[in-house]
């Protein structure tokens, strides 16, 4: 369906569980995490809240997995299907067909995605989708259960609502809760919520004895396009190298050296070695971007999977309203072969690209292009820089995503000019439009991230967000956030021998904070005080156990308590 106001399809849909308790009601949002479809968050709030006997309320945000073929016409249908036809679908490039044929004589086999090229900034929308999902709940289950005299209706008076999920889904939660003047909303439950809060220079941040860290609350795009221009050669970095889970197996070293002689040459980076200019990459996240330290060893895999140039290039386009047709940066999406040339997707990975697709290539078989790579479009891995004759990562392309953000020519510190300032001006503007403010209106809440997350750093998310909404609500507030060791963004890397015997699973957390929430909203228990929650890892050969994953402390230690103290921020080693 679409809903109102919006300019593309939104999915909504409702699971309602046979043990539903009308006398009981209870409603779990899940919109979806990262730029996945409306499927995205079964596995996480769907889990909990079906099994508690809730109805859950799922969205795709308005990003989901929409593709459009550009050289075929085909797009998905609502079910996932494939259609050439003039009919609804997930999303379609906004082309006429002469407008198609002529960006198809130029560049064949290019796909448009419905994320990055909507012309829309759908991120500016998630809390309102996350608010009419709730609605679309109430809906259904009086649909369901209700009668025609409407004398038992399920209403948002009567029913439990907790707004959850992860990642993106969890800061469309949180965007929801700030935005709902209907009382929609009774609590929140997130796990690692990708929050942009509005940017308060009335508090520091303070780890520990470190260094008070003011330059908090940067957007999205500045860290994620600094660690896509940056990461690459940090890999290198004496420092991480060699212990680096999986790093020399992902990194070749000769991408990471061609990388650190790129970004020399540019002035970027100083030293007269590899290892000299890896450092000070290193230093420049660590200490110019507030990249915590305990996320640089996750950094190399994260990089090697494409998290952060991804993630820079879906978002430059969606926060600027770009098209397809503007190939920014010159960025475009396609398959490609073993060589990095572009070439056709195949028809069964076509088909199933509504099942595969994670919202953001690359994914299901699309990858990111470089269109003015030396020679040929390429493969953006395998690319050739035209300003360095190198196969440096296609760094030309990543600068010029990391100077959109920023607003300047970052090579050069200059003021951008022409289309390229004009884009940039537009990002700005997308980026306020999804500012969080920091006010739950006194919402019980909680969040919960790991420390070393390395996709959305906490010392622009989580943490500035607790500080900004203790600023905001002061002693009215009911956010709580626990911040937990040794754990991480992606669980599934803990897959991995390498990353699980040093790291634990923040979903264990997450589910705890859904049980608080719960806790608190049927039976009035206080939640536990913002604390620090000291896991240890299980190592190499120890099965994890629940020695290695304490519970969250209904009254920790003084010494592991979070708190806003003046104009401090201050947070326990």
């Amino acid at each position: 369906m679409t809903v109102t106001g919006s300019e593309v399809p939104v999915t909504v849909m409702a699971q309602i569980p046979d043990s539903f308790d009308v006398q009981n009601p209870c409603m779990i949002t899940a919109p979806s995490s990262g730029s996945r479809g409306i499927y995205g968050a079964i596995g996480t709030a769907g889990e909990w809240g079906l099994k508690k006997g809730c109805a859950v309320v799922y969205t795709d945000k308005g990003s989901g997995t929409g593709s459009h073929n550009l050289e075929s016409n085909a797009a998905q249908r609502i079910d996932g299907t494939l259609t050439t036809s003039d009919e609804p679908v997930q999303f379609r490039a906004d082309l006429t067909a002469s407008e198609r044929d002529d960006f198809n004589a130029v560049s064949a086999d290019r796909f448009a995605w419905k994320h990055a090229h909507s012309k829309t900034n759908p991120e500016a929308d998630w809390g309102r989708h996350v608010l009419q999902s709730v609605e679309f709940g109430f809906w259904a289950l009086n649909k369901q259960f209700g009668s025609d005299s409407n004398a038992n209706a399920i209403t948002p008076e009567n029913t439990l609502v907790i707004a959850s999920s992860v990642s993106n889904g969890g800061g469309s939660s949180v965007r929801a809760a700030e935005q709902d003047t209907k009382g929609l909303i009774d609590g929140v439950a997130v796990s690692e919520p990708n929050v942009n809060p509005v940017v308060d220079t009335g508090f520091s941040i303070v780890k520990g004895s470190d260094a008070p860290i003011t330059e908090h609350s940067r957007s999205l795009l500045e860290y994620t396009t600094a660690l896509a221009v940056y990461q690459g050669c940090a890999n290198q970095a004496p420092a991480i190298r060699d212990t680096a889970p999986l790093n020399a197996a992902f990194n070749p070293p000769v991408i990471g050296e061609n990388i650190c002689t790129s970004l020399g040459l540019k002035g970027l980076v100083t030293g007269a070695t590899t290892d000299e200019r890896a450092a000070d990459a290193l230093r420049i996240l660590n200490e110019e971007f507030g990249i915590q330290s305990e996320q640089n060893l996750l950094a190399p895999i994260h990089f090697a999977s494409n998290v952060a140039q991804s993630i820079s290039m879906t978002y430059a386009n969606a926060y600027g309203r770009a098209g397809v047709e503007d190939r920014v940066c010159g960025l475009s999406l396609a398959a490609t072969d073993g060589a990095g040339a572009v070439t056709p997707l195949t028809p069964a990975a076509e088909a199933a690209a509504f099942a595969t697709s994670n919202g953001i290539p690359p994914t299901a078989g699309v990858n990111l292009v470089y269109d003015d790579a030396v020679g040929q479009p390429t493969l953006l891995t395998a690319s050739m820089s035209p300003s360095s004759g190198q196969m440096d990562y296609g760094l030309d392309a990543l600068l010029c995503l990391h100077s959109l953000a920023m607003g300047r020519d970052v090579i050069n510190d200059t003021e951008l000019t022409g289309d390229q300032a004009a884009l940039a001006e537009a990002i700005a503007e997308g980026v306020s439009e999804i500012r969080a403010t920091g006010n739950l209106q006194g919402k019980p809440a909680v969040f919960v991230t790991g420390r070393a997350d390395a996709v959305l750093p906490i010392n622009h998310t989580s943490r500035p967000y607790f500080g900004l909404n203790q600023q905001v609500e002061g002693e009215g507030s009911e956010l709580r956030y626990y911040e937990v060791l040794n754990a991480h963004h992606l669980d599934v890397l803990n897959g991995f021998p390498a990353v699980g015997a040093s790291y634990v699973p923040l979903h264990h957390y997450y589910f705890q904070a859904l049980d608080l929430v719960w806790d608190r909203l049927t039976n009035g228990t206080p939640l536990p005080p913002s604390q620090v929650v000291r896991t240890t890892p299980r190592g190499d050969s120890t099965p994890l156990a629940q020695i290695n994953l304490p519970a969250i402390a209904a009254q920790p230690p003084e010494e592991d308590r979070i708190h806003l103290i003046g104009g401090e921020l201050r947070i326990p080693d």
